[in-house]
């Protein structure tokens, strides 16, 4: 008898609220993550400007998009390509690996960097690197660039 009391007296003191949850009825769509896939994002310092055409549409591709504007700093590592950190981690949950080619921008998952290549001889498959982008520039544009503020944003 004591335990059906105790049970009822719970049992009256818990309520339950939910409100702003529904689900889509048949007429109604989830909406769905707007596609990367043409922006163009310039990167600018001075009077030297490098235009990345983004070409995937994943997870990372869409987060970096959505981070811009913003400013980075590159540098050259190993004579392979510039790197810059950015702001944050992009999410890349689910975005494929790549093997990346000279005029990649790409996304290196251990660093949380971006890296323009423009030397990847014998570089292969990882998926630690994701491929975000391409860029059509010299060496020497890349490397007027380097050590400056490069500011990033959407042109299109």
């Amino acid at each position: 008898m004591r335990l059906n009391k105790l049970a009822a007296v719970v049992a009256g003191s818990l309520t339950i609220t939910i409100t702003g949850c529904s689900t889509p009825t048949s007429d109604e769509t989830v909406p769905a993550s707007k596609s990367a896939v043409g922006e163009v994002l310039r990167f600018t310092t001075g009077e030297v400007s490098i235009e990345v055409t983004i070409d995937e549409d994943n997870p990372a591709t869409r987060d970096l998009v959505d981070l811009v504007p913003f400013t980075v700093r590159l540098e050259d590592f190993n004579g392979r390509e510039k790197i810059a950190d950015l702001p944050r981690e992009l999410n890349y949950t689910g975005s494929p690996g790549s093997a990346p080619v000279d005029g990649d921008l790409i996304y290196y998952i251990p660093w949380g960097n971006i890296g323009f290549y423009y030397n990847t001889g014998g570089i292969g498959y990882s998926d630690q690197t994701l491929h975000l982008g391409t860029y059509d520039a010299t060496i020497e544009q890349l490397e007027r660039l380097e050590g400056q503020a490069v500011t990033v944003e959407v042109v299109n």
